[in-house]
């Protein structure tokens, strides 16, 4: 199962290093507390919209941009969890083998 909450996690701490950002430096600009971001940042919070929306401003990021590569993220990893299709029969087809 995907955590989103794990996987924006890791796109914002990948963004902030990018940046050669510290946690504290990324917090004081965001006006959240270091502790909490990062608890966001290791996914064990979940970020509120208004949250996202200012650590993003602080990155100086579209909050958009950060949402579609989220989405590739979550994509790739679902790509790689799916289950196997098995071949299923149907009702039809167990009736019609039995006859």
């Amino acid at each position: 199962m995907v955590l989103m909450r794990r996987e924006l996690g890791d796109v914002l701490r990948e963004r902030r290093l990018s940046q050669g950002l510290t946690l504290r430096g990324l917090s004081a600009r965001a006006s959240v507390s270091p502790g909490y971001l990062s608890e966001i940042e290791r996914g064990t919070k979940e970020a509120s919209s208004e949250l996202l929306a200012s650590v993003c401003a602080a990155l100086d990021v579209p909050l958009s941009q950060v949402l579609a590569t989220l989405s590739q993220r979550v994509a790739v990893v679902e790509s790689l969890t799916a289950p196997v299709a098995l071949p299923v029969s149907t009702m039809a087809q167990v009736s019609a083998s039995a006859a």
